[in-house]
């Protein structure tokens, strides 16, 4: 099996270029707002990719000190290429191992990264550990693929593609942890004892179908798994996908919904 945290190869570029104006730059912005109300003097971002939630934050809090993590150093890499802030440290770092003191953040915050830990109450103990008293912990998660039409989509599509061994990555990982009741019981596990977890609903734009396709075949981990089953079949597949996105949203522009919980934990 591909692994489901390897973001290496050409999909930084293509993650950063096409997924992140598809799914993630209104989530960063409502986590910048979110954060931005906290006022933390000291931030630490947790999975931060390419870095769209940090730069979102760092020009609303131009006076904060913000340490982005991330697992993956070439995610990293990517990111600092973009760096506008001084008020920016990269740093690549394991979210179950943090290397950071205790009490040393007002806020921990995470974009989407929580369904990629392997141990998410480990991964959240740290998070408790490193916060100051009083801090709080802000991540958000995506719903249900059924809630995410073009995930669902190119997943459907694959599955039709590959009818043997379809690839699963996007159902299992980005939209595999869900469970409000699940989540608030790891979290507690972890310590935290003041949650909240609110739905978010946004829509997904493009200039055409291609473009999602392109983002989620080519600019994800779901590569991994559909290079697993042959690198030609990887044009195969982002022209299934596109084919796919069109029968449902039509030729020309498309749009479609997206739905994810955000979760702000406290001690």
């Amino acid at each position: 099996m591909a692994a489901d945290d390897l973001f290496t190869g050409s999909i930084p570029e293509i993650y950063d270029r096409c997924l992140v104006p598809l799914i993630f730059e209104s989530y960063a912005r409502d986590l910048a707002a979110r954060i931005e109300k906290i006022a933390p003097e000291d931030l630490l971002e947790i999975a931060a990719g390419t870095g769209v939630v940090t730069r979102a934050i760092a020009s609303l809090l131009p006076n904060a000190r913000i340490v982005a993590t991330d697992l993956n150093r070439q995610m990293l890499d990517h990111a600092a290429i973009r760096q506008l802030d001084g008020n920016i440290t990269w740093r690549q770092a394991d979210a179950l191992a943090l290397p950071f003191e205790n009490a040393s953040f007002d806020a921990v915050l995470c974009q989407f990264g929580a369904m990629f830990f392997p141990d998410k109450i480990q991964a959240y103990r740290e998070a408790y550990r490193v916060l100051k008293p009083g801090g709080y912990f802000l991540f958000n998660v995506w719903d249900d693929i059924s809630a995410n039409e073009f995930a669902d989509v190119v997943t459907q599509a694959l599955a039709e593609l590959f009818p043997d061994d379809p690839p699963r990555f996007m159902a299992r990982i980005p939209h595999g942890y869900h469970d409000r009741d699940k989540i608030r019981e790891e979290l507690m596990a972890a310590g935290f004892t003041r949650i909240s977890i609110e739905p978010v609903e946004a829509r997904s734009m493009a200039a055409s179908p291609r473009e999602p396709a392109i983002a989620y075949c080519q600019g994800t981990p779901l590569r991994n798994e559909i290079e697993l089953r042959g690198v030609a079949g990887l044009e195969a597949a982002t022209n299934a996908a596109a084919e796919a996105l069109a029968r449902r949203f039509g030729v020309g522009p498309v749009e479609g919904r997206i739905r994810a919980y955000v979760i702000t934990a406290a001690q």
